[in-house]
């Protein structure tokens, strides 16, 4: 075969995995859609929320910092749909730009959780021995520290901030995927196709990056839809302590803060902001439940 076939051909084959790649990926999300109901619920509403905080400026009736001395504590109405807190802003408004805190939060902390995590439990899965001792004894010290008191101390050092609040939760959670991605690297390393690829002498990084990352991009997945929810409860919980999200910045856990002293005279400050923090969290553990499930070959066979 001359060079000129060779180099006519590559191009066909290459379309041709890639035409490969998409039909398995519509497969793969059929099959969520039709055996996954409430992962799909959930992700949609995810979705949902994802476009109300970036449509906020045109949904949000009201500015979300606006002070109204005319509607003091006034109850849900045509004009408040969700009341006005106690220095008379729009609790409506106020809980769609909230969501924008969180969602910023939580895709921040995630993201930055799982690529510095996954770089440091695969440099320590594969290469084993003393670097895997010192890395995992650095991640025990971090994990042997309750992780709302280590994001306490973080933060109350940092100063009350969205991105020192972003730098805490990131500390808190580099330790939980770097042991997740360690353990399924040193599964990796014994199997016979990376031994195969030792044989022919490709090196450590090509070996992890062409067979350790895509074979655990499952597990990292579905920790990564439950991390979401526990970084948005930890920074409402770092907001309500006054150490998170400062004012009069609209954060769902400052709302309850702040509405924890009208608890009987205004109980719509505290149950509105409530009920989207709930729903959200849960949205997310319901849909990191419904991934496990689809993801793990044991729990769907």
């Amino acid at each position: 075969m001359s060079q000129v076939q060779v180099e006519s051909e590559f191009p066909i084959k290459k379309n041709l995995a890639r035409r490969t790649r998409l039909s398995r990926i519509k497969n793969q999300c059929i099959r969520f859609i039709s055996t996954q109901r409430i992962g799909l619920i959930s992700a949609l509403f995810i979705i949902l929320v994802i476009i109300v905080a970036i449509s906020a400026p045109v949904i949000a009736p009201f500015d979300p910092v606006e002070q109204n001395r005319e509607a003091f504590l006034a109850a849900p109405d045509v004009q408040h749909l969700m009341g006005t807190d106690d220095l008379g802003r729009d609790v409506f408004s106020r809980i769609i730009y909230g969501a924008r805190i969180s969602l910023l939060v939580g895709f921040a902390t995630v993201i930055i959780s799982i690529i510095l995590g996954t770089i440091i439990g695969m440099i320590s899965g594969f290469f084993g021995g003393v670097v895997d001792m010192i890395i995992q004894r650095v991640m025990d010290s971090i994990m042997a520290i309750p992780a709302l008191i280590l994001a306490l101390f973080i933060a109350a050092l940092l100063g009350p901030a969205v991105k020192n609040v972003i730098i805490a939760l990131v500390i808190i959670e580099i330790p939980r995927f770097a042991r997740i991605v360690r353990g399924e690297m040193m599964r990796i390393r014994e199997t016979n196709y990376v031994e195969a690829s030792r044989s022919v002498g490709a090196n450590a990084l090509r070996i992890i990056m062409r067979h350790g990352l895509p074979n655990m991009m499952a597990p990292i997945i579905v920790m990564a839809s439950l991390a979401f929810g526990q970084t948005i409860i930890a920074e409402a919980s770092l907001s309500f302590l006054g150490i998170g999200t400062p004012p009069p910045n609209p954060s769902w856990g400052l709302m309850l803060s702040n509405a924890s002293r009208y608890m009987e005279s205004a109980p719509w400050l505290v149950f509105f902001p409530g009920v989207a923090l709930s729903l959200l969290v849960l949205a997310f553990n319901l849909l990191g439940d419904a991934l496990r499930d689809f993801l793990d070959p044991k729990l769907s066979s």
